[in-house]
């Protein structure tokens, strides 16, 4: 079975394909970051325009690199949630589209579904597993018991983790994204600096939950308050925090509901202190821990494709066209949503 995914929840439009035989044929990424820049962020209706006019070029050089032709897929699926409405709408467009003009089953796809099993792509599930997702629009804890089967044990109150690295880097005029180059700034820097670790206390009612707004609150009055502190030691202290807060908590976790595994996924699973502390302290605990490689961190096709993969193995069928696409729906919900039509 040959399925391809389409992506386009953000700012990257990419399309993916996976053979279920031979795996993963291709993976194109194209990505906006640079357009983006100058705003500091992603702008949603720059975002959307971008797709349109990629959407088609990127197609068609993920088939050619895949060494297929559009008749040759079986499957096609989209990213339908959660994501900026504009631009989902567009990379789910184009997969109803195809799917009805070549007469291929469509499959809906929500966006931290594959994010998780794009651990997944080249190595065996292993269930359950504690899967931690973190970006710049989620941090989120998962208890998965198989696929599709999902409880929320906890989520950001405020501000994503990776929306706090791009605000402090903006505080510290570093540009965008803000994570990779926090990074790679903290490894210069001393974590000399106390910061505040919101809802860390384990017994609140907050246990899973996370909260970053005040810790970039915390950076942004250190900044003011000393003009001397060195950007290296203010990446480097706020970095040791944000992994702190999120190893700590991932552990809570695991420890709680007896489970041996943690899957991380999400842009932010790109970042190196994460993997490191991460590993270290499961290492203790004899606990396994799954990151995926570096080029399915971010955002791209080729989750997409295995999650629409794996969707459509579980209902052996496609999803009717009429499926709308969101702007949100919890995870642990999407099945009862797309089911429903």
């Amino acid at each position: 079975m040959i399925v391809l995914g389409i992506e386009s929840s953000c700012d990257d439009t990419s399309v993916g394909i996976f053979d279920s035989r031979e795996g993963l044929l291709s993976n194109v990424v194209s990505s906006q970051i640079k357009l983006h820049e100058e705003w500091g962020g992603v702008y949603p209706e720059l975002a959307a325009r971008e797709h349109t006019k990629n959407i088609t070029s990127v197609l068609d050089i993920a088939l050619k690199e895949a060494n297929k032709n559009i008749k040759d897929i079986d499957v096609i699926s989209a990213t339908i949630t959660p994501g900026l409405i504009v631009s989902l709408v567009i990379g789910s467009s184009v997969a109803k589209t195809l799917s009805a003009v070549l007469d291929k089953p469509f499959v809906p796809v929500h966006h931290i579904e594959a994010h998780i099993f794009a651990n997944f792509i080249e190595k065996k599930e292993d269930y359950p597993f504690i899967a931690l997702v973190v970006s710049g629009g989620h941090t989120e804890l998962y208890l998965v018991e198989e696929f599709g089967k999902y409880r929320l044990l906890g989520k950001t109150i405020d501000d994503a983790v990776g929306e706090a690295y791009d605000k402090v880097a903006r505080i510290l005029n570093l540009g965008f994204p803000g994570g990779p180059i926090i990074d790679k700034l903290a490894k210069k820097g001393t974590h000399s600096i106390h910061l505040p670790k919101p809802l860390s206390r384990k017994k609140s009612e907050h246990r899973f939950n996370f909260s970053f707004s005040g810790l970039k609150t915390a950076v942004l009055r250190e900044v003011e308050k000393n003009k001397l502190c060195k950007p290296e030691d203010i990446a480097c202290s706020f970095q040791e925090t944000a992994v702190e807060i999120l190893v700590e908590k991932t552990l809570d976790a695991v420890k709680t509901f007896n489970i041996k595994k943690i899957v991380v996924a999400g842009g932010v699973s790109a970042n190196s202190r994460l993997r490191e502390r991460l590993n270290e302290e499961a290492k203790k605990e004899g606990i396994e821990v799954d990151f995926p490689h570096l080029s399915l961190c971010t955002d791209n096709g080729a989750m997409v494709a295995f999650a629409g993969y794996k969707r459509f193995l579980k209902k052996q069928s496609g999803y009717s066209l009429l499926i709308e696409t969101k702007a949100k729906i919890p995870l642990e919900k999407f099945e009862e949503y797309i089911n429903s039509f």
